[in-house]
């Protein structure tokens, strides 16, 4: 183990920026698993508690489609009665939502080691929350229609949840790379009172 972790600060010390995309990489892809399998356990219980909504035809834009010999409507945020409807779309959203706010502030502190303005990363964070979740959820609500005439829930579970879980790992990397530099982020700042003062003066 000592080796290893001479081997590692020797690494570290000859190549900085190389090995800070490593530790970057590799925590990051470890804590957006550990996440992906948190969001897996909510979707497969969460669907139940939300019965009570009843399984209705909910999203935009709602499109008839058949594929395969099986009718389905297709939305980019939501998803058709036969998959669930409103109460398998809440309960998709809730487990979405709480698995990124746990990732969002576990990235930032302790894989990104970042500590721009926390408002600010929110902001650019949710952005890509919400693109990443139409361009998945327009993919997804195929998924679940197809899949959902071939097997039980709990597996086609796991196809929307690796889908979600894959797609945002690629895309929430690079945006995380970009949102939790503070160096970029604080000569932006810089640059923006800089044009302040000058529009002052």
């Amino acid at each position: 183990m000592e080796k290893l972790k001479n081997l590692w600060l020797g690494f570290e010390k000859k190549y900085p920026k190389a090995s800070q995309w490593v530790r970057e990489g590799g925590l990051f892809v470890i804590v957006s698993n550990v996440i992906t399998v948190f969001k897996y356990l909510l979707l497969t219980f969460l669907p139940f508690a939300f019965a009570f909504m009843g399984s209705q035809d909910f999203g935009f834009p709602g499109i008839d489609i058949t594929l395969f010999g099986i009718e389905f409507k297709w939305y980019i945020i939501g998803y058709g009665a036969d998959q669930g409807g409103a109460a398998y779309f809440t309960a998709y959203m809730i487990a979405m939502v709480i698995g990124e706010v746990i990732n969002f502030f576990i990235q930032r502190k302790y894989v990104f080691r970042s500590n721009g303005n926390i408002l600010r990363q929110g902001a650019w964070y949710l952005l890509a929350f919400c693109v990443v979740t139409c361009v998945v959820n327009s993919i997804n609500c195929i998924w679940a229609a197809v899949a959902g005439h071939f097997v039980a829930p709990w597996l086609y579970n796991i196809g929307t949840t690796v889908l979600n879980g894959g797609v945002s790992m690629v895309v929430f990397f690079i945006v995380n790379k970009i949102v939790f530099n503070d160096v970029k982020l604080e000569a932006t700042e810089k640059e923006e009172a800089l044009l302040k003062e000058e529009e002052i003066i």
